[in-house]
C-alpha cells in the first residue's frame, strides 16, 4: 500500500512465480486494504477469496477450504479472535492475523487462539506476501524426512502429524515446527533468538512469540504443564528438550 493509502502495483514474486501457490482467504472489512492484499497475493500466483466479516469468512471457508487465512483482528460483530477460534475448531488451517495496533496483548491473544503469524497495520504488502509464503512453505517440507520419535512423542514432518502415546496432538504450524525442532536436537539448550531464527526463519521479531509458543506446546505435550519435564527452561539461556523427562533443578 502506498503512503497515501492508494493501491500500488503489486510486484511478482522472485522468479516471477509463487514459491507455494495456494488458496488464500482474505478477511478484512476495509475494502481498500482487502483489495490491495488480494492484488498482491494474486500477483504472487495465489488464488484469493475475500470476505468482509466473520460469518462470511466462515461460510467461505466451509465452501472452499483455504490453504491459509489472512484475518483482520478488528472485524465488526464477530471479531478476528472468534473467527480464528472457529476456523481452528474445524481443522488445521494457517492464519496470519492483521492488527491495527502494535499492542503486545493483541499479538499474544492472536497467538493464543491459534494464529501462526501476525502483521501490524500499516504494513508493507510485500512483507505480508513474504510472511504468507513463509507460513505456507512450512506446511510442505522440501526434503523427505522420516518420523521423529522420542519420549512417547512422534512427529511425522511429511504428513504433518504429531502424536503423544498414540493420541494425535492438535498443533498449530508453529507449535508443530517447534516440537519437530526439539526432537531433532535433544538435550541441547537454545536461546529464544536462536529458536526464532532456526525454527521459523526470522532474523528479528518479538521474543515473546517464542515464549507463547513454548507455553502452548507444553500445554499439549507435558503431563503437568505447570511442572514441565520435557521442554525445560534453562535460566539465562532459553529452552531445552529433555527426552528423559527429568525434573528441572
Amino acid at each position: 500500500m502506498s503512503p497515501d493509502g492508494s493501491p500500488a502495483s503489486a510486484p511478482a514474486s522472485p522468479g516471477g512465480s509463487p514459491a507455494v501457490p495456494a488458496r488464500v482467504l482474505v478477511v478484512d472489512d476495509d475494502p481498500t486494504v482487502a483489495e490491495v492484499v488480494a492484488g498482491y497475493l494474486e500477483r504472487a500466483g495465489h488464488v484469493v477469496d475475500r470476505a468482509d466479516d466473520g460469518p462470511a469468512a466462515l461460510a467461505r471457508a466451509a465452501a472452499h477450504r483455504p490453504d491459509l487465512v489472512v484475518l483482520d483482528l478488528m472485524l465488526p460483530g464477530m471479531d478476528g479472535l472468534e473467527v480464528c477460534r472457529r476456523l481452528r475448531g474445524t481443522g488445521p488451517v494457517p492464519v496470519v492475523m492483521l492488527t491495527a495496533r502494535g499492542d503486545e496483548d493483541d499479538r499474544i491473544l492472536g497467538l493464543e487462539v491459534g494464529a501462526d503469524d501476525y502483521v501490524t497495520k500499516p504494513f508493507s504488502p510485500r512483507e505480508l506476501v513474504l510472511r504468507v509464503e513463509s507460513v505456507l512453505r512450512r506446511t510442505r517440507p522440501a526434503a523427505v524426512e522420516g518420523p521423529l520419535d522420542s519420549a512417547g512423542l512422534t512427529v511425522d514432518p511429511v504428513a504433518r502429524r504429531a502424536t503423544k502415546n498414540g493420541t494425535e496432538l492438535a498443533l498449530t504450524l508453529r507449535e508443530f515446527d517447534l516440537l519437530a525442532f526439539f526432537l531433532r536436537h535433544p538435550g541441547r539448550a537454545f536461546a529464544r533468538e536462536e529458536l526464532m531464527h532456526r525454527v521459523w526463519g526470522w532474523d528479528f521479531g518479538d521474543l515473546s512469540t517464542v515464549t507463547v509458543h513454548v507455553r502452548r506446546l507444553r500445554g499439549k505435550v507435558e503431563d503437568d504443564p505447570a511442572r514441565p519435564r520435557l521442554i525445560q527452561t534453562v535460566w539465562g539461556v532459553g529452552y531445552r528438550f529433555d527426552p528423559a523427562g527429568r525434573e528441572a533443578v
